[in-house]
């Protein structure tokens, strides 16, 4: 059942709130003032996941124990907590769990705004080798599925994570940039739009409660963030005071990385083959209809730039101590 639109003024359910992106949105909407709700697994926490539900839970956080797969149960929540926006922010192996989910906001009828878990690439644009051509399936298939119910929907499409993008690691921003040597993939040349997790946080939050965004695709392409490999590396090369030798992964390496079908590198390396290679973030135009760049709906609020997030590395570096470690390994 579609539900009209109107203003959006009422709590959020976060789901997938300790993974690397839910933190992030889920710390923003508790910073906005909206009543935040957060859906975790009972049960079989390790210890890190269990402080990051006690740090939401300080923070203001209500946190609720179930799991997205069970539909009336999560029904119930949103019928009892009023819920008018959810946000799924889910790994790749809980993608067609949505599926269950959708059927939830469908049944309620209630929900004004669902963001399903993308916080990647235009996956209806984009066009990766297998594996993760099997993943952006799963995706589609969601949002397809969010389409035909009805249901009012915003897709974040917010690219690369602000750091270095190392093919073997799932979030690069949790990665010092290197000390030792560059990993180029092709010439260095291909370029990618990076954001900042604050960023995405923030920027998604602001989406999820604007009326403008409502059944459109949301992209993060700040022109300032726009840089080559080569270009990363020369910055790099700036705060460090010192130059590092590059070695080249080809087209046929991460090809080759891909095809082991190994999780997660493998599917790394086909979604690095297709930005470095193919430029899937950079090969279309937005059409200003369906889709809306995040700049436009926000032009005055100023986005953190890669020169910004390199000096926090620097930051929290002994630069000597870690170079001398570097050139023993």
């Amino acid at each position: 059942m579609a539900v009209a639109q109107e203003s959006i003024n009422g709590p959020a359910l976060v789901i997938g709130a300790t993974g690397f992106i839910g933190r992030f949105v889920a710390d923003a909407c508790l910073d906005s003032g909206h009543t935040t709700y957060v859906l975790v697994t009972a049960g079989g926490k390790s210890p890190i996941r269990a402080a990051s539900i006690e740090a939401l839970r300080e923070k203001g956080a209500i946190i609720i124990e179930g799991r997205i797969n069970e539909k009336e149960f999560i029904e119930q929540k949103l019928k009892e907590y009023g819920i008018e926006v959810v946000i799924s922010s889910v790994g790749g192996t809980n993608i067609l769990d949505q599926l269950t989910l959708i059927e939830a906001v469908k049944a309620v009828g209630t929900v004004k705004r669902f963001l399903p878990s993308e916080f990647g690439h235009d996956i209806d644009k984009a066009n990766p080798v297998e594996p993760g051509l099997t993943l952006y399936n799963e995706k589609r298939r969601v949002r397809r599925a969010i389409e035909a119910a009805g249901i009012p929907y915003t897709y974040i499409c917010c690219n690369s994570i602000a750091g270095w993008p190392y093919f073997d690691n799932k979030h690069p921003s949790e990665v010092t940039p290197p000390l030792d040597r560059f990993q180029i993939y092709g010439d260095g040349n291909g370029r990618a739009f990076y954001v900042a997790g604050n960023d995405i946080g923030k920027l998604t939050i602001k989406a999820a409660y604007d009326l403008r965004t409502s059944n459109k695709t949301v992209h993060f392409r700040p022109a300032s963030n726009l840089l080559s490999l080569n270009e990363m590396a020369s910055l790099w090369e700036s705060k460090i005071g010192r130059k590092l030798p590059r070695t080249t992964l080809t087209e046929e390496d991460l090809l080759s990385i891909a095809a082991e079908n190994i999780y997660p590198g493998s599917i790394v390396a086909s979604l690095t083959h297709d930005i470095f290679i193919n430029g899937c973030q950079t090969n279309f135009n937005i059409d200003g209809q369906d889709e809306i760049e995040i700049g436009d709906l926000y032009p005055d609020m100023a986005l953190r730039t890669i020169d910004e997030c390199f000096d926090d590395y620097i930051s929290n570096l002994n630069l000597k101590q870690d170079f001398d470690e570097n050139l023993k390994e």
